[in-house]
């Protein structure tokens, strides 16, 4: 028997990275997941590797979550699939770097919407869809919420981050008498394709690399294993809380 058998996941960016490797773990551990990405093609290319290993995963490609109009569309056809929802997975982000100085209004407002208003729309419309029995939300965060960057200009990743911690924190408190679970996941540097050309860089890795403990970065995998503890009915004592998956990082 599988953690999550009998469970509805909705998974946010399934198209590449973590999204994918959490549509597959989910769906090895019994879940039926539903998934989308901004990205049509890499939903597909998600699509084609679950149904090749007989895993079921259902979803829509070109989905932009920072839309309300198409979040609420994305949820409500997860339930006209499933009929439910036990667990939704925000996993699903996208934000622009600069220090402060040269940061354009544009590119803090793209970070503000596809880094926390996506988090708050897809949350709102599966709401009531959880309250019916109990579920689990899952933000994923950043250690970026807990620390600056003496090299890198995460002013407005950092803000969007924060903010998703204490966005679950107040699920967590609103939900509890629904039976609604919330928790958010700070992962550290993790290869993603979007971290890969900076790690194959070896002046780059090492930099990167530099102050976390393990001396190496995360993998996805490593991540989604959290989360499926999280999802799990093992933590059904757990909520309102965030989780640094980090190597180490926010120790040093």
């Amino acid at each position: 028997m599988g953690r999550l058998d009998g469970k509805v996941a909705l998974i946010t960016g399934t198209g590449g990275g973590q999204g994918r490797a959490a549509a597959l773990r989910f769906a090895r551990e019994g879940a039926s997941v539903f998934g989308c990405d901004v990205n049509a093609q890499a939903q597909r290319e998600t699509l084609e590797l679950m149904r090749a290993q007989g895993l079921r995963m259902e979803g829509i490609g070109g989905v932009d979550l920072g839309d309300p109009d198409q979040a609420q569309r994305w949820v409500e056809a997860a339930v006209g699939e499933y009929g439910r929802v036990d667990v939704l997975y925000n996993n699903a982000s996208a934000a622009r770097f600069g220090p402060v100085a040269d940061m354009s209004v544009d590119d803090w407002r793209f970070t503000m919407r596809n880094e926390l208003d996506l988090v708050f729309f897809a949350t709102k419309f599966a709401w009531p869809h959880l309250a019916v029995r109990g579920g689990v939300i899952i933000n994923i965060a950043s250690v970026s919420a807990w620390g600056a960057s003496t090299t890198a200009g995460i002013g407005a990743h950092s803000a969007t981050k924060a903010g998703v911690v204490a966005l679950t924190r107040q699920l967590a408190v609103e939900g509890a008498k629904h039976r609604i679970r919330a928790v958010s996941i700070s992962p550290g540097l993790v290869v993603t394709p979007g971290t890969v050309p900076f790690l194959n860089n070896p002046a780059t890795r090492a930099a990167l690399v530099d102050g976390i403990p393990l001396a190496r970065p995360g993998e996805a995998d490593e991540v989604v294993a959290t989360a499926l503890f999280v999802a799990s009915d093992d933590a059904s004592y757990v909520t309102g809380t965030d989780i640094a998956v980090d190597g180490g990082m926010l120790a040093v």
